[in-house]
Order: C-alpha cells, then structure tokens, then sequence
C-alpha cells in the first residue's frame, strides 16, 4: 500500500481536560476508500479536522501526500476536499457561482470546463442555474461534494455523507465516490449507516473512546470477527430453554416460538448436527430454519462494547 495519509503518534486534548484522541496511528493508502466508524463523541470528527487542517493537534505528527499538516498547510490544504456533516452554503447564489467560487478560494484558474463535467458527473447540470434555498436536501449535499471537489483534490473527506439523504440517492452517491475512486480520488468517510461502510469501503476503522481499536479490510473483518446465526422456528412455543441443551449457546425468541444458536462458521464442528439431533432426542419439533451471517454492525457493536469493557 501507497500510503498517502500517515498519522503517527496522533492526540487532542482540548483545553476543558476532555481527551479526543489517544495515540492514533493510522497509514490511509492512495485511491483506497476507507471507513471510519464510531459511536457519537468517539473522535471521528477530531481527527478528520485535524488532518484537514482545521483544528490543532496536541501530539504527533500528520502527513498528507507527504507533506506536514502544519509546515506544509497550504500544500496539504490544497490536496484535500473535505464535506462536512452540516450543509453550509451560500443559500441566495446558484449552484454554478458557489461551486465557481470554491475553486477560485484555492486560487485555481477558472475553468469551465471542470465545473461543467463535475457538476454533469454529480448528476447537478441540470441544476446549475438554481439557487441553492431552492435544492432539495439529496441535491444540496451533492453541492457540497461539487465544492469539496472544485479545486480538484487527490483526497476528499466525506462527514457522514448520507445524512439526511433518501435511499435512492444514497445508492447514487455510492456510485459516485466508486467512480472518484476509480479516478485516483481517496476516499476517507465517517457514517452512521453500517451497510454504506459494509458496501463501499476497502477498510474500515473503528474507534471508541479517541482509540482506534481495530483497523482491517472490510471483508477480512468480516471473516474474521463475522458469526453466523441459525434461528429454528419451532412446532410449538417454548417457555424456557431446557437444561438438557445448556452446552449449546441458545437464546429464545419470537416469544418463544424461536430458537437462535449462534456458532463459527470456520469451526470444524459447528455443533448443528448435535443440537438437531438432541432436540430431536428431547421431542422438541421445529418447522423451519434459517441460518444468516452476522453483519459488519453486529460486529461494531460488539468491538465497542468490549472496547468499554477493556
């Protein structure tokens, strides 16, 4: 991996006491879409204005492209586009003037031509001439990416993307940051929505608490960490699970009607067999089941739930 974020050594604390960040190490390779995942207040937020050049760090050392956060701001600020959580925008200009208007602040020639295949690209063309009070929310959040992308920046930082935004777009703005990637844009977003990680992201990382607990490839992660789960629907509702099947790690659900086992799926006995056939010893039918594999936000609830504990 070509990284082009290095964060070493990274900390914040702010002068309150309250301490955002802990030691974060982090390499973000070139082109790769990374995931930041983490519960309200963990620091997700911190560290992406940090690295952005918006708040100060306490310690350690950010690089982006090589060059310092702090010696080499313009350098860095340059390369990065960043769209924030809130949607801040000049609401009486249209669309063609502030997305024109952002690039000129980096002091980038104009260039109509750029402005016209970003705003085509982001599904806005039609739109150019309309003010931005006018825009529904789907459409002024694409203005912002079309802002974070007017100076053409190798890396665009996305603050949970899809707020706000209805599943339809959601899935058009997936494609979007597919095809920025394909271009060589890397992609760095925080999101609430697990499945937007689950389905974009080459790597996820989770932090909790200003630590970054766990960093992986979104699929190994899954491998990894990833349960699945049988649920057999039984003949006839249970009150309590019976002592006779307490080696087996079994919840009741559906009041009652449902049993849920939950195993690994790599093990090389995943105790299914055992179970069947001791209920079926014990006389306890069942008319269906159904097996499912845990999902990334099974898997993050759990990582910070033991991250609490630790």
């Amino acid at each position: 991996m070509d990284p082009i974020i290095r964060i070493s050594g990274l900390t914040k604390t702010y002068e309150s006491g309250h301490q955002a960040l802990k030691a974060v190490d982090l390499e973000i390779g070139r082109g790769e879409i990374f995931a930041l995942l983490g519960p309200n207040g963990a620091g997700k937020t911190t560290l992406i204005s940090i690295v952005c050049g918006i708040v100060r760090p306490s310690g350690g050392v950010v690089t982006v492209d090589g060059h310092d956060i702090i010696s080499g701001y313009r350098a860095t600020r340059s390369a990065i586009g960043l769209v924030p959580q809130e949607l801040t925008t000049d609401a009486f200009e249209t669309v063609w003037d502030t997305v024109s208007f952002s690039r000129g602040l980096f002091g980038k020639p104009r260039s109509p031509a750029h402005i016209e295949r970003l705003l085509k690209q982001l599904s806005l063309w039609d739109k150019r001439a309309t003010k931005i009070k006018e825009l529904s929310g789907g459409m002024k959040r694409r203005v912002m990416i079309a802002k974070a992308l007017s100076h053409e920046p190798t890396v665009l930082f996305l603050d949970e993307p899809s707020a706000g935004v209805d599943v339809e777009l959601r899935r058009g703005m997936w494609d979007m940051v597919r095809e920025l990637r394909d271009q060589g844009v890397t992609i760095i977003l925080t999101t609430h929505y697990i499945e937007e990680a689950e389905e974009m992201a080459d790597r996820v990382g989770v932090i909790s608490h200003g630590e970054l607990i766990l960093v992986e490839e979104t699929a190994a992660l899954m491998e990894k960490l990833g349960k699945r789960e049988l649920t057999l629907k039984l003949a006839e509702p249970m009150a309590a699970i019976p002592p006779e099947l307490a080696e087996w790690p079994l919840e009741l659900r559906d009041e009652g009607n449902a049993l849920l086992y939950t195993f690994d799926a790599k093990a090389e006995r995943t105790g299914i067999a055992s179970l069947i056939r001791r209920m079926t010893d014990l006389g306890i039918g069942f008319k269906d089941l159904a097996t499912r594999q845990s999902s990334l936000e099974d898997i993050f609830v759990r990582l910070v739930h033991e991250g609490k504990g630790a």
